[in-house]
């Protein structure tokens, strides 16, 4: 018998300050405020360094920063000048990869794995894309109506705030468009994981990019507020809750901003009989373990028919007692950490609600460490579509388990949600693939896979989940006054 043997990424690429401070206009400044907070690896709850807490006057520095940047250099530059900048980001982060990735692992509690083959080479490839445009926006079929192809115009600043799910990937979608489109940027990370933006400020400066096109300020809600409040502000994008979302969509309500939503999700992922079931097991496991469940698109409703229940779930149930929950630098480790206590407590009480509503439990076996903050992987039957676990974004590594008879009754069932971000279909009719696209309101909707991203495709939901579009030629739209 092979016995099970750590294969533990080092830590030692990556360098962690002991303390943080803004980065505004090309410079590490100390915040205003003098409020400092400390992040910490979910995994072990150890403090990995202190950052500031960015006030009001410091988001005023920023914004200020990044006007003046865009009034005399960015706005400027013709787009294969801003197109250099932006190739030469992304071959840095190509050339930092590893370090990068290490980098989320510990702030965020992903799996390394994930970081590595996932994140950081969809990073790279978002830059790089987004490259290839600055130079071709009068193509992008976003003209100004003249007829003569010219150049659309830039909005100005973007403020951008981002979550802790993928928070380097998030960065990627967000700064790449708008630096191609000639916007300079004001960007806030989470609080939970500001390490891999702050790493990004450094990437700026390597790539010599002019000061003032890109500014990280940290903090928390009170400092995302400044920022999308500040009058100088031409864009905002948010990546977040759908409660912050409608608070964000009130305030700009009224201005001349405009603002990309990107909220939460509670997708469907429809398995019909004629499936490849094996491939399916994967597919579910890949759409909502995949990231510990932090996930918005996260395939946390499984419809599956009713002919092959027993024997998907059984399947299913072997495969999760495969999977590995621990270190989240160790290169077998399938299931990371949960990023935080708060986020940890959530889950546990939608959880526990799942089972005082009448739903049946099932928790695969695994052990779990003395120290962090874990929850095992778990699947609810029995699950009611007036279940909170079946309405609510959990947001963790916790799927309900539905049935359905017909595909009308399954379009009826994944359409019964508030959110409209994503869904899944298996099976191995093409015909039907196309009917359930057409008929399921979600803004992506893959076909016998989950969890596929490509810069070249837009993503983004309909109803509380949002609206814009962020990836491809779509994306460049939130970015350009058109």
């Amino acid at each position: 018998m092979f016995e099970y043997a750590p294969a533990p990424e080092s830590r030692d690429v990556v360098d962690i300050q002991p303390s943080y401070g803004l980065f505004v206009n090309g410079e590490w400044v100390d915040s205003l405020g003098g409020e400092r907070h400390k992040t910490i690896n979910p995994a072990s709850e150890e403090v990995l360094a202190e950052f500031s807490y960015a006030v009001e006057a410091d988001v005023d520095r920023a914004v200020t920063a990044a006007r003046k940047a865009y009034d005399s250099v960015w706005s400027r530059l013709p787009g294969r000048e801003r197109a250099k900048y932006l190739f030469r980001i992304a071959r840095i982060i190509q050339e930092r990869a590893r370090e990068l990735a290490v980098l989320e692992s510990l702030d965020n509690g992903k799996p390394i794995r994930e970081s590595r083959d996932v994140d950081l080479p969809l990073v790279a490839a978002h830059f790089f894309y987004y490259a290839g445009w600055a130079d071709k926006l009068r193509y992008a079929g976003f003209g100004r109506g003249d007829g003569l192809g010219a150049e659309p115009r830039p909005l100005g600043v973007a403020a951008q705030i981002i979550p802790w799910n993928f928070p380097l990937l998030m960065l990627a979608w967000k700064i790449a468009p708008a630096l191609a489109c000639g916007n300079t940027v004001v960007l806030k990370p989470a609080e939970t994981t500001p390490l891999t933006a702050l790493a990004f400020a450094e990437i700026c400066r390597q790539a010599d990019l002019p000061p003032g096109v890109v500014n990280i300020v940290t903090g928390a809600g009170e400092t995302g507020r400044a920022l999308v409040e500040h009058p100088d502000v031409n864009k905002v994008a948010f990546t977040g809750s759908t409660e912050v979302g409608r608070m964000i969509a009130r305030t700009v309500a009224g201005t001349r901003k405009k603002v990309t939503l990107e909220l939460g999700g509670k997708a469907a992922n429809i398995v019909f009989d004629d499936a490849a079931l094996d491939q399916a097991v994967e597919g579910i496991v890949n759409g909502i373990f995949f990231n510990q469940g932090h996930v918005c698109c996260a395939g946390s409703r499984l419809l599956v028919q009713e002919s092959v229940e027993t024997e998907l779930l059984d399947a299913l149930k072997r495969r999760l007692s495969t999977l590995r929950l621990g270190d989240p630098l160790d290169k077998n480790t399938d299931i990371g950490a949960i990023n935080s206590a708060a986020q940890l407590d959530k889950i546990r009480s939608l959880s526990d609600a799942g089972e005082q509503e009448g739903a049946e439990r099932w928790s695969a076996p695994c052990p779990i460490p003395d120290k962090g903050f874990w929850f095992p992987p778990t699947l609810f039957t029995g699950v009611a579509q007036s279940h909170r676990i079946a309405r609510e974004e959990i947001f963790g590594p916790v799927l309900s388990v539905l049935t359905f008879r017909t595909p009308a009754e399954a379009v009826e069932k994944a359409n019964n949600s508030p959110y409209g971000l994503s869904a899944g279909v298996w099976t191995e009719k093409g015909s039907r693939i196309l009917w359930m696209a057409d008929k399921l309101r979600a803004g992506v909707v893959w076909a016998n896979t989950f969890n596929r991203f490509d810069p070249t495709s837009p993503f983004g939901g309909y109803k509380e989940s949002g609206y814009g579009r962020e990836g491809g030629r779509h994306g460049l739209e939130a970015y350009l006054d058109v």
